[in-house]
């Protein structure tokens, strides 16, 4: 059956609509959603089947995952990771914003994700798509980026595009309009040095 196609305003998304994604995402679905940086796939982190059906569609092994947290402020944000004052500081002047912040995990993150992984990456993305979707879920969703086969274009931007080659893979394709092609710079705070692991979208100043 083919993932259904749901169109989607970024500003003021329509609540019933975000409604219908939650209740997917409860029942098991894989989405696809756009974010202030590129589109991304997630599922619900509490649902283990969802889990290794994302890590299935990236071709990744589930307990060797890369995937991130996106959450919708950091009121939760200690269920999942360590934080430390100045981090937290610096993750509450960026956020929202294209950062996606590397933690020491707490121990629910394994038994989330089945995974050996001591980090955790954080996002909080600047989109009120996932941001309401998280919201109205009451807790996180893994987050992976929709990468492009192209040489040139590294990520999928164009939503009907992603749609034809994902509509049998996952449950719902979320059309946000056209997306970014950088994806989100990635800051190492699992101590106080924050150092950047991959530079992207956003401009890291202390």
């Amino acid at each position: 059956m083919a993932a259904e196609f749901l169109k989607l305003y970024p500003k003021n998304p329509d609540l019933r609509r975000i409604e219908q994604v939650v209740k997917a995402l409860r029942n098991g679905a894989v989405v696809i959603y756009p974010t202030d940086t590129v589109y991304g796939m997630g599922c619900d982190i509490h649902n283990a089947r969802a889990v290794e059906r994302v890590a299935r569609i990236k071709g990744i092994k589930p307990a060797k995952n890369d995937f991130s947290f996106i959450c919708y402020d950091l009121s939760h944000i200690a269920d999942y990771a360590r934080v430390s004052n100045q981090a937290f500081k610096v993750m509450k002047r960026l956020l929202p914003g294209p950062f996606t912040f590397l933690l020491e995990a707490t121990n629910n993150v394994p038994k989330l994700l089945n995974t050996n992984k001591k980090t955790v990456g954080i996002r909080v993305p600047d989109h009120d798509i996932p941001r309401q979707i998280v919201h109205q879920l009451e807790n996180p969703i893994i987050t992976t980026s929709i990468r492009d086969e192209d040489e040139v274009i590294e990520y999928s931007t164009d939503p009907e595009l992603i749609y034809e080659k994902f509509r049998n893979q996952v449950d719902i394709v979320i059309d946000g309009g056209y997306g970014g092609n950088v994806a989100s710079t990635i800051i190492d705070a699992t101590d106080d040095e924050f150092s950047i692991i991959r530079q992207g979208l956003g401009e890291f100043i202390l």
